[in-house]
């Protein structure tokens, strides 16, 4: 009995310990795309959304650089075509911050996060204006970045 019994009693030991390590792996993996995924969304909304009249061109630009998909191709789009020239043309600044940010969902590929917006609107010598706003984005884990796959406001 104690032949068969104890190395099968050590053989279920063994391979509950080792479910139980990768299921805390699985969870610490979730854990941190959620805590890096939610700081990205930050982070590039603030870039996506901030601007001046004179450096409009090179700060959208380069936000180009944090999103992927067909909401790159879109956002490129609109900023060559509507926003930049509008910009400089009206002299408009925008600052956008972000007071809060949650994630919705989180795995080591994809992430989904809800972003409070606040973003403050100045054009030519008129008074700024403010607004808050709160957007569900969607982030692809790319090269080891995360980067935006949409953006939508809710």
């Amino acid at each position: 009995v104690s032949f068969g019994l104890l190395p099968a009693l050590a053989l279920v030991l063994v391979l509950g310990a080792g479910y139980l390590k990768w299921q805390d792996n699985s969870v610490r993996a979730g854990q941190i795309a959620a805590i890096t995924s939610v700081a990205a969304a930050k982070d590039t909304t603030i870039a996506l959304l901030s601007y001046h009249p004179d450096t409009v061109e090179e700060q959208l630009v380069a936000a180009r650089d944090l999103l992927t998909g067909d909401f790159r191709e879109s956002y490129i789009a609109l900023t060559t075509d509507v926003v930049i020239p509008g910009a400089k043309e009206q002299r408009i600044a925008a600052v956008a911050s972000v007071p809060a940010a949650a994630s919705v969902s989180a795995t080591p590929t994809e992430a989904v996060a809800l972003v409070f917006v606040n973003q403050t609107v100045s054009v030519g010598q008129d008074p700024p204006t403010d607004t808050a706003s709160s957007v569900r984005v969607t982030l692809q884990k790319v090269d080891d970045r995360w980067l935006i796959s949409k953006f939508d406001p809710v």
